[in-house]
């Protein structure tokens, strides 16, 4: 009676065992192909070939290892640049005749040594832009691909400070001649961020993203050299303030476009292997535009204090923080009516909580 059942059941498994084995063996062909081609082969083949593997293998665990061991930076750096001690605005002439440095500038120059400096580049490494064999982008994945959208994240906060330190910030009004250090930091802060040494193309050599970004800095920190000699320029004006907000707040409005189109394919599950770079993206720029903001705060104190913003800027400093507090292990993208939370909802939240406040100061700046 229970006869037909069994062999039933006995087919079911025979089939999918044969389809897992077809499927290992198909995985297998290729590397059995390739010992069977080599077994024939003399040591001068064998010994490059060998090499090579292993410098495979080694490159992908050094991936493994910088892709899987990183750190988020420290919570609380902002705190150990004590602003709140500084009494004199950028370019005031201090007792010892030197001129008052620019916190913005030393902020955006210790933001490339800890992106390039204290840690290893991402996006320049050759197998984190290959995928996996080729095959399989890091994208894809839940967690490899994580360390790499911190970065740029942080990158795009740089990217748009030093455009404000060329186009307004570093000159007076926009009669004055632009800032040479600050031009050639502009120009190498926004270079390609995924540039290796060697590219496919003439003349096969080019400057990788790392050393661009090591100049940026060394360019910054001349400019910042200019002013303690008092021979540049830092135009603390609260209309040049008033632009940096806005460009501040476009650039977090955009990100939180990117946040919304990727909560539109939410699920159930949660599970989505392409909302983990979209959230470490916004929290490297909200890490970033917390030293950012808390520096122009100091550089600004002048205008802060006679426009009465400093509750306000309380606020955005307390957001940006709180904002920190937020590492999961991993991210889920849960959709409305699942039980598992949204993590780019999260973060989202906090991104709009610290733009709302933005354009609240903004409007007073604008009275």
């Amino acid at each position: 009676m229970l006869d037909p059942i069994i062999a039933f059941f006995t087919r079911m498994f025979g089939w999918i065992g044969r389809g897992i084995g077809t499927l290992i063996a198909w995985l297998l062909w290729p590397f059995l192909a390739f010992r069977t081609w080599l077994r024939g082969k003399g040591w001068f083949i064998k010994i490059p070939v060998f090499a090579i593997i292993v410098l495979i293998i080694l490159s992908y665990a050094y991936l493994f290892y910088i892709t899987q061991f990183w750190s988020r930076g420290d919570a609380d750096y902002v705190a150990s640049y004590n602003f709140e001690e500084t009494t004199t605005g950028v370019g005031d002439v201090l007792p010892d005749n030197s001129c008052q440095n620019s916190a913005m500038v030393q902020m955006t120059a210790d933001l490339i040594d800890f992106n390039v400096n204290q840690t290893a580049w991402v996006p320049s490494n050759p197998l984190a832009k290959a995928g996996f064999m080729f095959i399989w982008d890091w994208k894809d994945t839940p967690f490899f691909d994580n360390k790499a959208a911190f970065q740029l994240g942080v990158n795009q906060v740089l990217r748009r400070t030093s455009i404000e330190l060329v186009d307004r910030l570093g000159r007076v009004r926009g009669t004055s001649s632009i800032n040479q250090n600050l031009q050639e930091a502009r120009e190498a802060i926004n270079y390609r961020e995924d540039a290796w040494f060697f590219t496919f193309s003439p003349p096969f050599l080019q400057p990788s993203t790392q050393a661009r970004l090591r100049d940026g800095r060394e360019s910054l920190l001349k400019f910042n050299e200019q002013l303690k000699a008092c021979s540049a320029d830092f135009d603390a004006r609260a209309d040049n303030l008033l632009q940096f907000f806005d460009r501040v707040t476009g650039d977090i409005g955009s990100t939180s476009e990117i946040l919304q189109r990727r909560m539109e394919v939410s699920n159930f599950t949660g599970f989505d292997s392409r909302a983990d770079d979209r959230f470490w993206f916004t929290y490297g720029q909200l890490y970033a535009y917390y030293g950012v903001l808390s520096a122009a705060r100091s550089d600004f104190r002048d205008v802060v204090t006679q426009r009465q913003l400093d509750s306000v800027w309380d606020r955005i400093d307390n957001q940006l923080r709180d904002a920190l507090d937020t590492q999961p292990p991993f991210i889920a993208n849960g959709s409305n009516s699942s039980l598992i939370k949204s993590h780019l909802e999260s973060i989202g939240f906090d991104l709009l909580r610290v733009r709302s406040n933005l354009v609240e100061m903004r409007d007073i700046l604008d009275r």
